[in-house]
């Protein structure tokens, strides 16, 4: 996997209008970095402890939440604290997507009219959470550009999605570092305005790796609304049982 481009082989990738190889070979790069990206934030496995902050003008409102993901289409997210919102979980398994509240007793699953719908209150939709690696998949990547900043490589990276992939945005921006670690990511609409950007607050060591331990979700017509997510603590590459990842488990934690 080539990660490391040197810049002026980019622009001369970009420059030669007729060599089909070389378009191809940027493309490739770019799919990699995007791969390689969400790979090593979620790992081949995953069990973290965070934080969400949901922050609106005149409230604000902060949960605590453990979760775990196995392999590329597996995840669950479950409420700790506060008490009130205790034992509110989310599983995806593949494409399907379902919600369980301990105050009505009921599993509920997610349509997928529903899937840009905020979750839990926030600034992140139901698509958001249930699965990253549509990005990879459903959408073709091109590098924007090659900058260095403070040491570090940071490749820009445009997504656009596949003519019949069920996607809501027209386009997407990644700003990603040679460590595979997003600082950016924006959504911008199908008339190529920008949405929403979720946007890297601090970076640090832990699980082993670096990776973005605060980050930003907010629209950018409403500025005072937004959402952060600080991750306590997390293992990457663990055991997990497959058992964790179904709709019993969801209802009746045995973990």
């Amino acid at each position: 996997m080539t990660t490391r481009i040197c810049t002026l082989l980019i622009a001369s990738l970009f420059a030669v209008s007729a060599g089909a190889v070389e378009t191809q070979d940027v493309q490739r790069d770019a799919t990699e970095i995007v791969r390689a990206a969400v790979n090593h934030w979620r790992g081949l496995s995953s069990d973290c402890v965070m934080t969400m902050v949901i922050h609106r003008p005149d409230w604000e409102r902060s949960m605590t939440m453990r979760a775990w993901t196995k392999g590329d289409d597996r995840s669950l997210v479950r409420v700790l604290e506060p008490k009130k919102d205790r034992g509110n979980g989310t599983l995806t398994n593949g494409d399907s997507m379902w919600t369980f509240s301990p105050k009505v007793n009921r599993v509920i699953k997610i349509p997928s009219s529903m899937m840009g719908q905020s979750w839990m209150g926030s600034d992140f939709s139901n698509k958001d959470v249930a699965r990253a690696d549509d990005i990879i998949d459903q959408y073709d990547h091109t590098i924007l550009s090659v900058e260095e900043d403070d040491g570090v490589t940071v490749y820009e990276i445009q997504s656009v999605p596949h003519e019949d992939a069920a996607v809501v945005w027209g386009k997407e921006v990644l700003r990603i570092r040679d460590d595979y670690v997003i600082i950016t990511h924006s959504f911008y609409d199908q008339d190529g305005e920008l949405v929403k950007k979720l946007t890297s607050l601090q970076i640090g060591e832990m699980g082993g790796r670096s990776i973005a331990v605060q980050q930003r979700m907010g629209k950018v017509e409403e500025p005072d609304e937004w959402t952060e997510i600080q991750v306590v603590s997390v293992n990457y590459d663990i055991e997990l049982s497959d058992n964790l990842f179904t709709l019993a488990n969801l209802r009746n934690p045995r973990e």
